[in-house]
Formats: structure tokens, C-alpha cells, sequence
């Protein structure tokens, strides 16, 4: 079955080359196939762009900001203009500033580390982990889940109008859901915050790869992303945003780099004069090259051009909800409507199977890689599929043996360098389990359910 036409793949942009494209995996029932990389909500394949220049970077790699030789400065030079392409690539202001982190959750622990001691925070528990839990300092008042857009103004509304008008607030939102895809409505948020003396921080891992991110547009207070995420999967990340908590705050990391001057006192004790620039919360060697990958992924992406880029991938986006639409044992997970925009990335469950399981077979017998469980999002995945959404939970799989209901989900996501055939593979696959079933047997191993490499073919 195909879910593509001639006339669409003909007016739409091709998919940006990304490693791994060719890259085959052996099925459980013989044979190989090009593995269809359809995780990009937790790692997206790097851009070959990206790879290239890292490549041709790393002869010259050399430490920055403190060295007085060529290479040093090469890397200084290299690592300070990557910053101004991120800065550039985001909208940011004139007074804002560009914190080059570990990841997501990196540069929200570091905001949450420089918050003023009497904050109060505000955030959805639709959050990922990464925005729900670093607020462990501050007040956190947990919000409901909404289930349309306006209502998720309302509520913040409600929530900033009781709280004290006097003390510092911060709200963080996600932009796109890394459990349903959907986008919210982040400058309505964000003019709803301001108007309560507010301010708002964007986790933008999920939206930053798929859509334009613009800090000034959009007129949030701070922005966070991860590198892994953009393509450049490096183990960088990046906050930018508003300097004045950052500048007043001490530094997130002691340590060189973060400090300007550091002298002995004569009561034994040491004085310390911290930057007041970006280093002040970047201490220690910083992963130059994870840095430099993110601003060639956010070069590539810009002269792809994002208004192409996201055509195509809403062409997806309508392509794969259409295929699934039809097959009535699959439950798409959604908290504002089939009509609400949405990214590329989409859980859902199958009636009569255990995720794990249906997950292990899309990948053991169609070499299609997506991801179960609850997604860092234990509370949002609970709320969707109807359980209470104070139930503990595990990330992977649970203990239910393979066809055994799980109160986990299936998620799979793609992104700008997702070719038509994994998305077509997919929807063949998910089509032929449901009606015919797997055709391997599968256990429990180490929490996960994987072929059994013992059994016969079924």
C-alpha cells in the first residue's frame, strides 16, 4: 500500500542526506533490509553536512580561549562564531545571550541553578522530564493537562492571576510534545506570562529540528535545545536567552573558564571575579566540536530552507495518519485533536499487543527502529492512555510478557532526512502485524522483548 503520490513527491523537496542512510540490518526471518531510522525524537541521524565539517575541523582542533597558537586560536575563533550562528539561527536579541551546555536537560537545570531563591515556577505536566523535575529549589505549581490550546492559555491564566503578584515567576512549556508531536501555542503563552509579570523558558528540543525557532517572534525569555536532536548528536545542547539571572547568579560550574580573576586573601580564603559573559556558565574545556556541530546543523538547515523542510515533512505527517487512520486497532495518543498542527513524531498503542512486542517485530522482521515505553513523560503517557496519571512508572518495558497488555505506547518520529520508503515500510509493517500477526515468537529478556533466536518461525 502506498501513501504517497507522484504529483506530492514531485513538488516536494528530498530528504537531506543523513549517515546511515544504507546502512542494513539482518531481519530475525532472513535476509537483510536498509534499516529505517524512525527515533529521530530521541536521536536523529547526523547530517552529512554536519559530518563533513566536522571532519574537515578536526586536523586543527586545538583548547580555546587560552592558548596563544595557531590552532588555539583557529578553535577560539571557530567556537565564537558558532555562537553567533546559533544566536542568529534562534532570532535572538541584541542583549541575549548563547550558553553552549551538555543538552536539553543540561540547559534547563542550569536556568533552574540561577532562578531567584523565591521563584515560583509554573509548568504542564505534559512536560518531558527534562522541564518537569530540575525546579527542585523553587515553588512548582504542576498544571493539568490541557486538551486544546486555548485551554492551556486559560489554565496558565488562572494559575499566574492566583499566585503572588510580587515574587519573581517562571513558566516552562514545551513547543512541540515529544510524546504527540503537537505544537503549542507558545506565543499566546508567552504574552499570557508577560502580561503576570512572568517570565517563560521554550523547550524547544522537539520543535528546534522541525520548525522555525525565533526567540524575539515568539517573545520568550529562554530557549533550550539539544544537538542530538538537531542532527549534530554530539553531546551539546544550548540555553539563550535573557542575561540578567544568568549574569546575577552564581556560576552553574566552578571552575576555569567561568572566572575572570581568582586571588589569595590573607586570611587564607580565596576571592573570585567571575565573568559576566557566557563563560561565566561554561566552565571547564568545552566540547568544541559538539559546539561547531550544531552551528553547521543549524547553517544546513537554514539554507535547506524550513519552509520547504516542513512542507515535506507535513506531507508525511498527513501521509502516515492517514495510513494508521485506517486500520482500527490502532489508537493514535493526542491531547488537542486530530486537527491540531503537529511535528513529526506520533505514539500510539495496538489493541491485543503489548508494546514492547509490537515494537520488537517492527524491528526484528521490517528492520523499522521506533521506541516504547513512556518517553521521559511518564505523567503525560499515563493521562493519554487513561491511567492515573500519578501511577508509577517504568521507561522501556514493563513485565508483561509478549501480547500482554502494557499502559506503555509506541512512538516513532522522523524528521528532514526520513526517506518516503521508511515511512510507507512503516505503515506496510504496522498494517501486516495487526492483520496477520508476528511472524516470530518473542520473549521477555532483561525487561524487553526480543526474538526468541530458539523458537521456530511461526
Amino acid at each position: 500500500m502506498s501513501v504517497f503520490t507522484a504529483a506530492a513527491d514531485q513538488s516536494l523537496c528530498a530528504p537531506l542526506p543523513v549517515l546511515g542512510k544504507d546502512v542494513t540490518v539482518p531481519l530475525v526471518t532472513g535476509g537483510e533490509v536498509t534499516y529505517a531510522a524512525l527515533d529521530y525524537a530521541a536521536s536523529a541521524p547526523a547530517l552529512q553536512r554536519v559530518w563533513d565539517d566536522v571532519a574537515a575541523y578536526a586536523p586543527y582542533y586545538g583548547s580555546v580561549h587560552r592558548g596563544a597558537g595557531y590552532l588555539s586560536q583557529l578553535s577560539t575563533d571557530l567556537f565564537e562564531n558558532s555562537r553567533a550562528t546559533v544566536a542568529e539561527f534562534l532570532g535572538c536579541r541584541a542583549d541575549d545571550q548563547v550558553i553552549f551546555t551538555r543538552s536539553t536537560t543540561d540547559s534547563l537545570n542550569l536556568l533552574a541553578a540561577v532562578v531567584p531563591a523565591d521563584c515560583q515556577v509554573f509548568v504542564y505536566e505534559t512536560e518531558h522530564h527534562a522541564s518537569l523535575l530540575p525546579w527542585r529549589d523553587a515553588r512548582v505549581t504542576y498544571l493539568n493537562a490541557p486538551r486544546t490550546p486555548a485551554q492551556a492559555v486559560e489554565t496558565l491564566e488562572r494559575a499566574l492571576a492566583d499566585r503572588d503578584p510580587y515574587g519573581p515567576a517562571l513558566v516552562c512549556v514545551t513547543g512541540a510534545s515529544n510524546v504527540t508531536g503537537e505544537l503549542w501555542p507558545v506565543k499566546e503563552l508567552a504574552a499570557a506570562a508577560h502580561a503576570h509579570g512572568a517570565r517563560i523558558v521554550l523547550d524547544a528540543a522537539q520543535l528546534a529540528p522541525h520548525h522555525p525557532v525565533d526567540i524575539a517572534e515568539l517573545d520568550v525569555d529562554w530557549v533550550a535545545f539539544s544537538g542530538h536532536k538537531l542532527y549534530a548528536p554530539f553531546g551539546s545542547g544550548v540555553l539563550a536567552g535573557r542575561s540578567d539571572w544568568l549574569q546575577a547568579a552564581e556560576p552553574y560550574l566552578a571552575g576555569g573558564g567561568a572566572s575572570r580573576k581568582v586571588a589569595r586573601r590573607t586570611d587564607g580564603g580565596v576571592d573570585v571575579e567571575w565573568h559576566s559573559t557566557a563563560a561565566r556558565h561554561e566552565a571547564g574545556s568545552p566540547n568544541v566540536i559538539g559546539v561547531y556541530s550544531i552551528a553547521s546543523a543549524c547553517k544546513a538547515l537554514t539554507e535547506a530552507g524550513f519552509e520547504n523542510l516542513v512542507a515535506r515533512e507535513q506531507h508525511l505527517v498527513r501521509a502516515v495518519r492517514a495510513g494508521l487512520a485506517g486500520i482500527p486497532e490502532v489508537k493514535v495518543l493526542s491531547l488537542f485533536g486530530d486537527d491540531a498542527p503537529r511535528v513529526g513524531v506520533i505514539s500510539f498503542v495496538v489493541e491485543g499487543w503489548n508494546s514492547s512486542h509490537f515494537a520488537a517485530a517492527l524491528s526484528a522482521e521490517y528492520g523499522i527502529g521506533v521506541r516504547d515505553g513512556l518517553f521521559c513523560a511518564h505523567p503525560l503517557v499515563r493521562t493519554l492512555l487513561g491511567s492515573d496519571p500519578q501511577e508509577v512508572g517504568e521507561c522501556g518495558a514493563p513485565e508483561a510478557e509478549p501480547g500482554e497488555r502494557s499502559l506503555n505506547a509506541i512512538r516513532f518520529s522522523f524528521g528532514a532526512g526520513t526517506p518516503d520508503e521508511h515511512i510507507e515500510r512503516f505503515v506496510r509493517a504496522v498494517t501486516e502485524l495487526v492483520s496477520e500477526g508476528a511472524q516470530w515468537k518473542y520473549r521477555t529478556e532483561d525487561g524487553r522483548c526480543v526474538p526468541d533466536r530458539g523458537a521456530a518461525q511461526l
